[in-house]
């Protein structure tokens, strides 16, 4: 098969060479994009003169042609070909002669699958924040139904503070609108045209770089084409979005496998996104929340992975840079995967409320607000806080809790307890006075669900 590049080497290119030197493999699935590219070309060269419009007719129609013929199976893209560029190229000039050799005046491969993966990476980020805006409203609407569940809050996995069910998955809905965010910042960066910077240097051609990114509907071109050519921080931004958004799936996963084990039962999985064991036959494994976990090191990989591999890289394209596409297709392949496996995990998950509460009630989690009722008795503090510790391993020593220890056994510890630390020391007291803007109270959480729920509209 020919090279495009013929013309200053003589000889045939060893087999073994040419295969490691082929991307087709990892960049056919940009086809879409190469030739969305290219048909925005041909009206740019048309629309300065560089061709006429009889040839930019007969190449879009060509071009269109072959996209779909790929779409409908009937042409296979050449795996014998080096890259998806030169097998549109290839193609199109099979087709139309030498007509379709016009295509790449004024552009070279290096802008050209610049421009491709930004196109390709632009659309992913689109879809990737539509996939996570599916997750936050199964989280939302999981919060709402849990909203008044009462369960432990944790530090350093003991238990903590009173909290509810709503409240815990509302923490990480707003951490998912924050990747969203990120990722919207981000694509503004990638809606960058880089087409016309050519190999490095511009071209001798009086072209129209503008015409042509907003013909993409791009947002702006890059303004130094050495920096078009070798700017790959769009792809190293995306990835580090992701990383980010899969650490957040991946703490949300480790506490899907805590609730639903029979150490915890505050959830129940369904069967749809569980395994079972091949030896024991009790066993109902979390794996889709596990593989989640699992993948989020492979994104850090992919991530680690591009910025090794363009930390020692000079102006302007190095052949290193095709090293660029598989990393980044692999991250983005792999959060979609995620996120539809986790939206549907949450989506039909059951809450087991009652083992939640009892749980709480004995973890002594209102230990902070019998200190804080003493405090309102007039005691300082530091002083409520010792006596609510005394309180609390008495009840641990005697098999209490602080909701039935008797009148009595309280006012040993401090005259000042009397019957209505019974109202203080109760959870729902204790959940609904956390009033403050963004706490665990049940308005609070409503308002936590109303607020996502705008945002992500």
């Amino acid at each position: 098969m020919a090279k495009m590049w013929e013309g200053r080497l003589g000889g045939d290119t060893d087999k073994i060479a040419d295969d490691f030197n082929s991307s087709i493999a990892t960049d056919s699935r940009m086809f879409k994009e190469d030739i969305a590219g290219s048909i925005a070309h041909a009206q740019m060269l048309a629309f300065c003169n560089i061709i006429t419009m009889d040839e930019e007719k007969v190449i879009i129609d060509g071009l269109r042609q072959i996209l779909a013929d790929i779409q409908s199976g009937s042409l296979k893209i050449d795996m014998a070909c080096e890259d998806i560029h030169m097998f549109v190229e290839q193609e199109l000039t099979c087709r139309i002669g030498d007509t379709g050799k016009k295509l790449h005046t004024a552009r070279s491969r290096n802008d050209q699958v610049a421009l491709d993966l930004r196109l390709y990476l632009k659309n992913e980020t689109a879809d990737i924040i539509q996939k996570t805006k599916n997750l936050i409203l199964a989280i939302t609407e999981k919060a709402e139904i849990g909203k008044d569940y009462i369960m432990p809050g944790y530090t350093h996995l003991q238990r903590a503070q009173p909290v509810t069910f709503g409240h815990q998955l509302m923490a990480y809905a707003f951490m998912l609108i924050r990747d969203i965010d990120r990722l919207n910042d981000c694509a503004k960066r990638t809606d960058i045209s880089p087409i016309g910077s050519c190999a490095l240097a511009g071209t001798t051609f009086n072209t129209d770089r503008f015409f042509e990114a907003q013909t993409l509907g791009i947002s702006g071109v890059c303004e130094n084409s050495l920096d078009g050519v070798s700017d790959r921080d769009f792809a190293i931004e995306l990835l580090f979005d992701l990383s980010v958004l899969m650490m957040h799936l991946s703490r949300f996963s480790e506490e899907i496998v805590l609730w639903s084990s029979f150490e915890f039962r505050f959830i129940e999985l369904s069967d749809a996104f569980t395994t079972g064991s091949s030896i024991m036959p009790q066993k109902k494994n979390p794996d889709m929340a596990e593989l989640v976990r699992g993948k989020t090191g492979r994104v850090y990989g992919d991530l680690m992975a591009l910025l090794t591999t363009l930390k020692g890289l000079p102006l302007a394209y190095n052949k290193d840079m095709q090293e660029d596409k598989e990393g980044v297709f692999d991250a983005c392949d792999t959060v979609k995967a995620c996120l539809d496996v986790f939206c549907g995990m949450i989506n039909t998950l059951t809450p087991l409320p009652e083992n939640m509460k009892k749980a709480a009630q004995n973890g002594f989690i209102n230990a902070t607000d019998l200190a804080d009722y003493l405090v309102n008795k007039g005691l300082p503090f530091r002083s409520a806080y010792k006596i609510s510790g005394q309180i609390v391993s008495f009840c641990i020593q005697n098999a209490q809790i602080l909701e039935t220890l008797p009148l009595k056994d309280y006012q040993t510890f401090c005259e000042l307890i009397d019957k209505d630390v019974y109202t203080a020391v109760d959870l729902s007291t204790c959940l609904n006075n956390r009033k403050s803007y963004g706490g665990t109270s049940v308005p609070s959480v409503q308002r936590q669900i109303k607020i996502v729920q705008e945002k992500i509209k």
